[in-house]
Order: C-alpha cells, then structure tokens, then sequence
C-alpha cells in the first residue's frame, strides 16, 4: 500500500445518501441511561410554539427530578432541548410518548476512528495543476496560492470532540498569537491534573463529561489516551521543528490550521464515547461559539438511525447554527455500507496514505528476505537464528478454533517468533502481542491523508515507548481519524477568508475541488490496486488551496436537510419540533420517498435503483462566488459507456458575484438494461475555475 502512489486505505460511501438499516440493541428492565431527544431549543424570541417546547421540556425535567434522585446525567438546553438520564425500560417507552419527544434511545458506547502529509498535500496541489492547468484557482503569476493552511485561519475556533488533550506539548504553544477572540464564551474547566493555566490562547478552552459511572479517567480535559492530542495536533497544531518518532518521519509538526483556536471536548476515554456525553459537548459548542467541530468517532457494531444517532442530531443543530461538522468515515471498510456518520449535513472523510513507507524486512534462513512494513524497536540480534511458530500450531490441548490461535501452549512458543492472524474475533493485536510476550514469546464525502501520520502525543506514554527510550513527544497513528482533521484544518482556514460563508458552502468548495490524480500522475487507486471509484473516497482527494477560490459552491440549506428527512421517512409534526429554521408553512410532499433524496442540493450526485426503461431528471443550483462580476461557465460531462447525460442548460450565464442559477441534468440509458453501477462527472468550467461533481447511478 503506497508502494504506487496514493492508495485509498478505507471505503468512503457516504456519497449516497440512502438509508441504513439500524441493529437493535438488547436492553434490561434494569436501569441503565437513556436519552430524551425534544428537538430544537427555543430561539430567544418566544412563539406559541416555542414556549409550548419550553414548557414540555421543564415540565419532564421536574417529573423525573421529584420521582427518581440523581437521574439526570445530562441536560440540553442550547442548541437543541432533552437530556440524558437514568431509567428503565418501562419508563423510557413511558417517556416516549410524552408531549414534544421526538425520540428515546440508549446511551451508546461509540468508538475512536483511529508532519509531513500537509507537505504532501501541498505537492500534490501543485500536481493537479501541472496536470489540469485550470482545476483550480491559480494567482495572476500562474503559480497556485502557496499561503495556505500554512499562515491562516486565525482565529477561526475549531472544537474537537475526542479524548482530550496533552497541554503542555510543543503543538500547542500560543507564540505570537494574538488575544481571544471576544465572542468565545467557552471555558476551561479543572481537574486533579489540569488547571484553568492549562489553557493559553492556543488552547482556549478544555471541557470534559462525565455520562457512566463504568468510565474512568474522566475526572479532567486531561488527555490519557492520546488520540484527541495527536488529532488536535493535525487539525491546528503549531509549528513544531525537529518532530519525529524516533527519528522517523523527521520534520517540522504543523496543523492544517496553525493560527486557530482549538477547544477541546473531552468525550471519550480508553473505553470509548458515551453519546450522552458527545450530545453536551454539541450543545456546549454551539453555546460556546465554535466555527468548526471535528469528530474523529462514530459508531461501528451498529448503525443507527437518524433519530437515535447522537452525532446526526447534535451535528445537525451545529449546522443549524452556522457551524460546519467534520467527522471521519470510520475503519470498517472495504465493503458496501461501513460508512459511518453518513448524515448529508457532515462533511465525512476517507483515509488515503501519503509518500510515506516505514519498511522493515524479515530475514529467514538461508537469507531469504521478506520485504514488509512496520516501526521496528525490537532487541532482537542479528546473529542469533530464532525459530518461527504459527499461533494455531502451539495451541493448547483443549483449546478449539477460534480460541485456539488466542489459547497458546506456553512450553511450544518460548523463546520463538509466534506468527498470529489480524483477524481472530474478539482480539486486537495489543491482545495478541501481550499474550505472546507473556507466555515467552518474543516476536467519503472527501479523503484525505490517514496513513502513517506524525502528530502530538501524550507527555506519560510508557506504552508505546521502545525499551529504555523516553517516552515520544509525537505519534505516527492511521486510520480515518487522522485523516478527519486534515480537513478540518482545511475547513478553518477556508472559514477565515470567507467569514459570511455557510458550512455547506465550505463542504461544496473542498468536494468540488478535490484531486483524482496521485503523486505520480496517475488514477488514485484502492489498497488492492484497482482504479479508485467515488465508493472509495467520495469526490477526490482534499487540496489545500483549491476550496478557498472554488468558483461556483452548492449551498445545502435547511429545507433540503428536512426534504432529506422526509424522505427518509419523518414526518411533518416532528420536523417542526426539529429545525427551528423551519420556514413557515413547510411541510413533506405527500409522496415524499427515498427517490427524491437524489434532488437535494449536494455537490455530488447519486442515482439509486436505475433500471433504464425511464429516465431520471435532477436538479441543483449553484452560486457565484468567483468575484469576477459576469461570468459564463460551460457544462462538461464525462458519461460513462451505457449512460446518456444531458444538462439543461449547458451553460450558465452570471451578471454578478453571490448570484443562483439552476440546472437540471437528464440521465438515460443507451442499454437496455444496465448490469453495473456507473460514475462520471459533471464539471461546470470558466477557463479559470473548474467545478467538479462526481456523480453514482446505481443499478
């Protein structure tokens, strides 16, 4: 993976905005803590209906206060109504039905998606203009806009909801930075080993949440994971020359967004992320005055629907307020419907590897040579002959599959290189390495970079530290979760320079200006080799200079959100309840079904269920944000075989900057039957701008 340029490392699908079939968690009459979902809080000017809100929301608040002591976990109040507390099943269905709840569900445990990739970024954004001189914005040099992320985004505030953060680390010095912006109102809250001189004007606040008495080391903002210091690295870290692990990936550590604000929300520990405790950290944020909000977590055993899922309503009252939400796609991929976080009001991000390969061979007897990848510490000679033994082969007398590459023989693996599978159900490789050396043995939306990325670490880390070593000032980690900050530092600096833009307009311009193209000029491919689809990583590869003159942006608003929902299968009554932008008079089509979802205005296009016999019209509208006054931009289609695919009209005339024009696009079959799903795109063109849409027809 790497050795030919960027590979996709993880599925993306979250291009096509269908509907996932949630699992059913088993619960017990026990009490155990459940969330009450009421929908948007009350804006400060109070309606009938808003003060009706308010009124249900304390008059359930009282109720549960007066017949259970200590219940309450968790109250919501700013950006949307509810709370979290403990009950039991009867009294969660009994809670369900009470007057302005909107949904009920469980606190589910979600989990963690888990320098030199922002050089890499940058080169491969001079690629894609040496390629494709026009796709995207250049100065009137001809050389691309080399300022950014590196010397903006001040003052943009990006929020991170993870595990916490390691204060004292060199990422997040405040040198050179100016004062707090006036309209932060968050806070730096103390614990045993954090102090409110903890915070800087780097660090500008620190949150933490307390949602289960079974999780521990939630007690401060502290970071004892490392996963939400090494992902606020990334995403806002300050200059930091001399980085390295061990002098690997050698180099000076910077943030996507160096001259932002970060503030952290402590919602996760080592056992995971309760969603009680994610919900208040969104309803904080909004409060608190964050322009981006960066989630590298989300569910995995179970998909959850839309109404039970605490990253889709907290994120969809963010966006509400203004506030663009970048999650990650999660790290159960290749395959069909692994995408996590697959809402259409987040900006969700794939992981790609960068030109990055820590290679380490295995030497065999008769110096035979296994070329592999990895970080090699060990204490290993080179002139003492190990013997190698599979894990299956040393298994103990009574153990069967798959407890027998896990149940090991003590006497068959000391002092032997165990070679153990990936895949053992219920087993991490932490699991199999510690078992090993205890008994002896000594041996989508967008992607982004999420392979092999050098970020902050923990100041503590012992585990991770090579025998005899201090312990490592940065990390190298992979998975999505290190790729969802790199566009969140993206997102914060295109928010700096376009302070009025909304967050759909922000998505719209990093989708629309992303790469298909390598470091070595060639297709992106997927970890197996093949050419790269939009399954696999949405529109493109994220660059970094391309969104902040997109040309032309897709602006999602409120109403496509609930025509979304709609579809999806709410109904009107509820949605009221949801979005306190609603306009007036809105209400679902009588027909509303999942169809129409193709109609929402997204920068990219999705056509499910096509069969051929009919063809499809779709619609969507794009503004004007090239600055140029009159501009004409032309239509250019890469049809796939099988597939005709008109625009109306084909082109678009601009009189002035901040202008809508729609457009339809009519899909048809020149088969009579399809047999496999299609991509192309559609590219709206000036000379100077290209304004790119991938778009799926599933068969």
């Amino acid at each position: 993976m790497g050795m030919a340029g960027i590979s996709i490392f993880l599925t993306f699908v979250v291009l096509f905005l269908t509907s996932i079939k949630a699992s059913t968690d088993q619960t017990s009459n026990s009490s155990r803590v459940y969330i009450v979902y009421m929908g948007s809080a009350a804006p400060n000017s109070l309606t009938s209906t808003t003060a009706s809100l308010r009124t249900d929301h304390a008059r359930l608040l009282t109720s549960l206060s007066r017949r259970k002591a200590n219940a309450l976990v968790h109250i919501y109040r700013h950006g949307f109504a509810g709370f979290a507390a403990r009950l039991s099943e009867e009294e969660a269905q009994s809670m369900a039905q009470k007057p302005g709840v909107i949904s009920v569900f469980p606190d589910h445990l979600l989990k963690l998606h888990t320098t030199h990739s922002w050089d890499f970024l940058k080169y491969q954004t001079e690629l894609e203009i040496d390629s494709f001189p026009n796709s995207i914005s250049e100065n009137d040099d001809g050389a691309a806009d080399d300022t950014a992320p590196d010397s903006n985004g001040s003052d943009t505030i990006i929020g991170i909801l993870d595990t916490g953060i390691w204060p004292e680390s060199e990422s997040f010095n405040d040198k050179d930075m100016g004062p707090i912006p006036s309209r932060w109102k968050g806070a730096c809250m103390k614990g045993p080993d954090f102090t409110s001189s903890s915070c800087n004007r780097k660090l500008i606040g620190a949150r933490f949440y307390n949602s289960s008495d079974l999780i521990t080391d939630n007690d401060s903002p502290r970071d004892l994971v490392g996963h939400g210091t090494h992902v606020a690295g990334t995403a806002s870290g300050s200059f930091v020359p001399g980085a390295s692990y061990y002098g690997l990936a050698a180099g000076t550590a910077k943030g996507g967004s160096p001259g932002s604000r970060i503030a952290m929300y402590k919602v996760c520990t080592a056992e995971g992320c309760y969603g009680s405790a994610i919900l208040a950290a969104f309803d904080d944020a909004i409060s608190d005055g964050v322009d981006v909000l960066s989630l590298s977590l989300g569910s995995s055993s179970y998909q959850p629907e839309l109404s039970s899922d605490p990253i889709a309503i907290g994120a969809f009252h963010a966006v509400e307020q203004g506030i663009i939400v970048v999650s990650s796609a999660g790290n159960d991929g290749p395959n069909r419907e692994t995408v996590a976080n697959f809402a259409p009001w987040l900006l969700t991000v794939a992981a790609s590897t960068i030109d990055r390969n820590f290679e380490s061979n295995v030497v065999l007897g008769g110096n035979k040579v296994i070329k592999g990848e990895g970080i090699n510490f060990s204490s290993l000679q080179k002139v003492p002959v190990y013997p190698l033994i599979y894990a299956p082969s040393a298994k103990t007398a009574d153990a069967e599959e798959p407890e027998a590459r896990h149940s090991l023989d003590e006497k068959m693996i000391k002092g032997k290189i165990v070679i153990c599978d990936t895949d053992v159900p219920f087993y991490t490789t932490d699991n199999q390495i510690e078992a090993v050396k205890s008994l002896g043995g000594i041996g989508p939306d967008i992607a982004a970079p999420g392979v092999d990325i050098l970020a902050a670490w923990t100041g503590n880390d012992t585990v991770v530290t090579p025998s005899g070593k201090e312990a490592p000032k940065f990390n190298v980690l992979s998975g999505t979760s290190m790729a969802c900050p790199h566009v969140s530092g993206i997102a914060a600096t295109v928010k700096s320079q376009n302070p009025t833009w909304s967050p759909s307009a922000i998505r719209s311009a990093i989708m629309t200006t992303a790469t298909r193209i390598n470091n070595l000029k060639t297709p992106i491919t997927t970890d197996s080799s093949s050419i790269a689809t939009p399954y696999d990583y949405g529109a493109g590869e994220v660059t970094v200079t391309g969104p902040l003159h997109p040309g032309l942006v897709y602006e999602t608003d409120t109403v496509d959100y609930l025509n979304y929902l709609c579809y999806y299968g709410f109904d009107t009554s509820k949605l009221k309840t949801i979005a306190r932008t609603a306009p007036i008079g809105f209400a679902c089509s009588k027909d509303s079904k999942a169809d129409y979802i193709s109609n929402i205005n997204y920068p990219s296009i999705a056509i499910s269920k096509f069969n051929g016999k009919e063809s499809r019209n779709i619609s969507r509208k794009v503004t004007n944000v090239a600055g140029d006054g009159e501009v004409v931009f032309t239509a250019i289609v890469d049809t796939p075989s099988g597939l005709s695919v008109k625009v109306i009209p084909d082109k678009l005339h601009f009189s002035k900057n901040n202008q809508k024009l729609s457009y339809q696009m009519v899909f048809s079959s020149t088969t009579s039957v399809p047999k496999e799903d299609m991509f192309g795109s559609l590219t709206w063109s000036n000379g100077k701008y290209k304004v790119r849409s991938p778009f799926v027809v599933s068969v």
